[in-house]
């Protein structure tokens, strides 16, 4: 049986609004303020993310795109106190530009992080792999309606879930941590068509940040299901550390993508998690890459 709308369906929670996340405000030269849009004590990381991405965007020319972010996690964010993004201009060239963009809370750095903008240009292309064939977004439930609320179990972590990322999901197989949640391993691999919840507007910028701010999802989780393990098991210690995005081509956030993640390693209280994004096509729009904080207090 599903989870009733009372349990746990997303039509009963206030999403958070990503346009309205991402619209980072001006405060002064190449210095922004992004607000916090959550009910959980952390901010979530692709908000800080997606924020830090925009801020850079803001200080190059419309014709350089956002092409990679790699950003480090320093100190988890209160999602009470707004976030400052310093940005700095490392370099602009004819090709290429370079920003360094430091998130702070007060004297408290959340976030340090590097984007790379790009001209648009012709050259060789290839891709080596196309996503694996699954079932059209349409064709799936919402991942709220298809659970039982024998599999969920405790419905709060979910709730907690909706209520803090705004970013609509829909699984193509069991999402590995139901398996986990009942004591069965399974493969270090999952994925889910992914878009944000809301339309956005039309800025390239927007959607290059707004998949920035999805990418966060459930990626470190990949690397557990081996170990019969999700992210609640009691003792459980996990937090991001570093994140990398590359952008290969343009494309909506808030539209249906497939998100394939791979937890390819575990070891010595870290893990390694791969993602790749594809759209309807099989065509592959953009990568990722993150290493976390997993182990047992």
């Amino acid at each position: 049986m599903p989870l009733s709308p009372g349990t746990g369906a997303s039509s009963s929670i206030d999403r958070p609004s990503v346009g309205g996340i991402l619209d980072v405000c001006a405060c002064g030269p190449d210095s922004f303020r992004g607000d916090s849009y959550t009910r959980a004590r952390r901010v979530y990381g692709g908000q800080t993310l997606g924020q830090a991405m925009t801020a850079a965007g803001r200080t190059v020319h419309n014709d350089h795109r956002p092409h990679s972010l790699h950003g480090h996690f320093i100190h988890p964010g209160r999602s009470d106190v707004p976030v400052d993004y310093t940005v700095e201009r490392i370099r602009d060239g004819e090709t290429f530009s370079t920003r360094q963009v430091r998130g702070s809370q007060g004297d408290r750095i959340v976030l340090i992080a590097t984007v790379s903008f790009q001209q648009a240009e012709h050259g060789l292309a290839h891709q080596d792999t196309t996503a694996t064939p699954a079932p059209t977004p349409e064709a799936l439930p919402r991942f709220e309606d298809s659970v039982s609320a024998s599999d969920l179990g405790d419905a709060r972590w979910l709730r907690r879930l909706l209520s803090t990322v705004g970013v609509e999901f829909r699984f193509p197989e069991e999402y590995p941590r139901l398996a986990n949640r009942r004591g069965e391993p399974r493969p270090p691999v999952q994925r889910a068509w992914i878009r944000t919840c809301e339309s956005l507007d039309d800025n390239p910028l927007t959607h290059a940040a707004g998949f920035a701010y999805c990418s966060d999802l459930f990626l470190l989780s990949a690397a557990l299901p081996p170990h019969a393990r999700h992210i609640d098991t009691p003792g459980m210690q996990l937090a991001s550390l570093d994140h990398a995005v590359w952008l290969h081509a343009p494309f909506r956030a808030d539209e249906w993508h497939l998100y394939e993640q791979h937890g390819y390693w575990m070891g010595n209280g870290r893990g390694i998690s791969s993602g790749r994004l594809f759209d309807r096509d099989g065509i592959l729009l953009a990568s990722t890459m993150q290493e976390g904080l997993l182990r047992f207090r």
